[in-house]
């Protein structure tokens, strides 16, 4: 890959593409009090020194990459688990501010860093898990085939937005602006309204070709045939 992508950058695309160009291609970001919790979490997490209790040890901030998929990250926290027989078994874990989400948004983001600890390591990992700090919920992430593929797929559009260099149009549902920090920037509402490229769109799609543009030239230029 020319660039790698952000591991976090997936959940931004994810939850909204045109949040994801905001922030990644235009460099735009605002903080809001959603935003700011979930940084005083991360530095808390960020803080606690890696430790060991009977077969599991807990490590902190954890860099991983894939050439492959061409992302890099890090993770709040992976838990390896000694086996009987010698082996690890690897489980990574994220922390997020609030609640479990019906979408896949945080599920994609903990999925893509299985994948890259699966190449960095050469292991297979079955399952990851998020921790909801609201509700201090632990959710075990099954990485099925299902996830995995959607991940891909989702690594695969954030790319091409970046290669495209367009901020895609603000997401049809209307309640993910109202948490998104960005709101102001992205000016969702004006932006649905404005109907500015679609006119000039049909201004080209009404333009005669052929011998028909000839005739328009014509009469444009007062000459007859």
């Amino acid at each position: 890959m020319d660039t790698l992508l952000a591991i976090s950058a997936l959940q931004h695309y994810a939850y909204c593409p045109r949040q994801f160009a905001l922030i990644h291609l235009e460099q735009a970001w605002s903080d809001n009090h959603f935003t700011a919790q979930g940084n005083v979490l991360h530095a808390r997490v960020d803080s606690q020194e890696a430790e060991t209790r009977g077969s599991k040890r807990s490590e902190r901030s954890v860099e991983v990459r894939s050439e492959r998929l061409g992302l890099y990250g890090k993770l709040d926290l992976l838990e390896v688990f000694s086996q009987a027989d010698g082996s690890k078994c690897y489980v990574p874990v994220e922390y997020k501010r609030g609640k479990r989400k019906v979408m896949d948004w945080d599920r994609i983001q903990l999925c893509a860093q299985a994948l890259c600890l699966e190449e960095m390591r050469g292991v297979s990992i079955a399952e990851a898990a998020l921790w909801y700090w609201q509700e201090r919920l632990r959710e075990v992430v099954l990485l099925d085939a299902r996830l995995r593929a959607d991940t891909v797929a989702c690594i695969e559009a954030a790319r091409a937005v970046l290669q495209s260099q367009t901020t895609p149009q603000p997401t049809a549902d209307t309640k993910r602006c109202k948490a998104c920090s960005l709101v102001d920037e992205c000016a969702p509402a004006v932006v649905r309204k404005d109907r500015s490229a679609r006119y000039a769109q049909t201004l080209f799609e009404a333009r005669p070709v052929g011998d028909d543009a000839n005739v328009d030239a014509n009469r444009h230029d007062g000459s007859s045939t």
